[in-house]
């Protein structure tokens, strides 16, 4: 099922990404879904698209790559 707002996001991804990784994650899981129609997919996409701007931090936060 997408998602509608960032609150109905996984818990993992509530608490430990930062509010605009949230939205990378949660556009391009919903964009992926439609694509693959397989939730598993879609999760891996979107990990793999916040991977593509943020990076996590040996203390375990995220923060966004230098560019």
């Amino acid at each position: 099922m997408p998602y509608k707002k960032l609150s109905e996001l996984p818990e993992p991804v509530k608490k430990h990404l930062p509010h605009h990784a949230q939205e990378i994650y949660k556009e391009a899981f919903n964009s992926a879904l439609s694509e693959y129609d397989a939730e598993e997919t879609a999760h891996k996409v979107a990990w793999g698209a916040v991977k593509h701007k943020y990076e996590k931090r040996k203390n375990g936060d995220w923060t966004e790559k230098d560019t």
